[in-house]
Parts: C-alpha cells; structure tokens; sequence
C-alpha cells in the first residue's frame, strides 16, 4: 500500500517541478499563445486540414510594385512525426496565378516546381530553402503544427505598440534556436506582426524578415487574415489581399502532383 501511495506523490511532485522550472515570462508568454489559438478558433483551427486563399497578389523591387496577379493559394497539412515538426515540413502548398491558373509554383515533402503549359521545372535549391524557413517561422504554422515540438519555447517580451495598435509580444524559440518575435492584439489576441532574421546566402549577412496581418474575417469558424504584407529589411516585397479563404475543402492529391509531361497544368474544374 505505501507503494502505490508514492506514485501519485512522486507525480504530483513532477508537475509542480515542471511548473517551477518556468521563468514568469515563459508561463506569461504560453497564456499568450494560449489566448491567440482561442481567438483563432480553437480546438478548429488545431485541426483544419486544408485551407484555399483567392485574392490579389503584388510583389515589390525596392518599393514598387513589380507584378500582381490574381491568385489562388491552396493549402493541405499533413502528417509528421511529432519529434520531427522542426525539421520536415508538414504541408503541401500550390500557390497559382492568373484567372485560369495555368502557371503555378508547387510545393511538396519531395521538393518544389515551378509550372507553366511548357511543363514543370524543378526550383533552385535557394528558392526550396527559402519556403522552408518562412514555412517553420510562420506563426500559423507554427500554432497549427509545431505547438508541442519538443524544445519549444514561448517567452514574453512583455508589451508594445505595433503599428498603433497595444500589443503583447512573444519571442518563439525551438530547440535549433531560431527564434520567431510575434505581436498580438491585446483586444482580440490575434496575430498582427512577426519578425525574424536569417542569413542572407549571397551576403552572408542577415536580413531580417516582417510580416504584417491584419483585416481578420471568420470563416468555418475559424479567424485568417485577409491582408498580409511582407518586409525585407524595411522594404516591401510581398501582399497578398484574399477576397475569400475557406477550410477543409477535401483538397484532393491530384491538386499537388507534379504534372506528367504532355498534362495539362491546369486543376479540374472545381465544384460550385
């Protein structure tokens, strides 16, 4: 009997340790986080399996605008092995462009393509590992994926105004220690900003990357952006304006195959 009265004893002694270990900003920080996955949706937005964006897209060269085009960004998560979600990347991404969208980028687990009506062509290795790392700093990925991946860290940065807007902001560091800053509304708790650096591979120096989001709309009950603008080192180089985002459409594989040569580049007509 005094056996069996240890364990939940010793138990108990466990988890009062593992909240002793906490420094006051990282339990300030996790209740931040914790408020944002609420006012994102919840328990439907950790389990949203696929996502379509359609919109506007502009891309910027030192401020001014350099393309736009209509755009379609469909998304679908997938399964990793929880102590792998700092290192593979747990979602297919096919972002196209133009009203038929007959050219688009695709990005898979086995790579990344650029496709046109000439075929499909292979990214350069610097564009692949650039998706990476803006994919495991996002800060929607990393809600949706990479919550529990061991190593994680959330640590408050107390509070700020961002862009005239109060905000509580959270450092995000993994077990690699790359470290992710995001600002959230302290009214509403959603995400408004993020910053990160990483090396520039040409360079060799680091630019730091910013991405704003703003304009939120409630779909399947779940809250996205409807405007997000991306800064490299205080200039703009990306916006995306969604006119419409919807969840769990049943995205299906063929949407992220890389097309044979001789196909069509283009999706089957969708479903009204």
């Amino acid at each position: 009997m005094k056996g069996r009265r240890r364990r939940p004893i010793t138990a108990a002694i466990l988890f009062c340790w593992s909240c002793l270990a906490q420094t006051p900003a990282e339990i300030k920080g996790k209740k931040v986080i914790d408020a944002a996955i609420q006012a994102l949706g919840g328990q439907k937005f950790l389990t949203m399996e696929d996502r379509v964006e359609r919109g506007r897209a502009f891309s910027y060269y030192r401020d001014e605008i350099s393309g736009l085009s209509i755009a379609a960004i469909y998304t679908r998560y997938v399964s990793v092995a929880a102590d792998k979600t700092g290192s593979e990347i747990a979602q297919r991404e096919r972002e196209a462009f133009g009203k038929d969208e007959d050219s688009y980028v695709l990005f898979t687990e086995n790579g990344g393509w650029n496709v046109t009506w000439r075929g499909a062509k292979e990214l350069e290795p610097d564009q692949l590992a650039r998706y990476r790392e803006t994919t495991l700093r996002n800060i929607f990925y990393i809600l949706r994926i990479r919550l529990n991946e061991p190593g994680m860290i959330f640590e408050s940065r107390g509070s700020d105004i961002v862009d005239n807007q109060p905000a509580d902001v959270v450092d995000i560091t993994d077990a690699e220690d790359r470290v992710v800053t995001v600002s959230f509304h302290q009214s509403t708790h959603l995400p408004i900003r993020q910053a990160y650096k990483r090396i520039n591979p040409q360079y060799k120096d680091q630019d730091e990357e910013v991405t704003l989001y703003s304009r939120y709309q409630e779909s399947d009950g779940i809250w996205w952006p409807r405007e997000i603008h991306r800064e490299r080192n205080g200039e703009k180089i990306y916006e995306m304006f969604s006119d419409s985002v919807k969840f769990n459409t049943d995205l299906t594989d063929d949407l992220f195959s890389v097309p044979q040569p001789g196909a069509a580049a283009v999706p089957k007509k969708r479903k009204k």
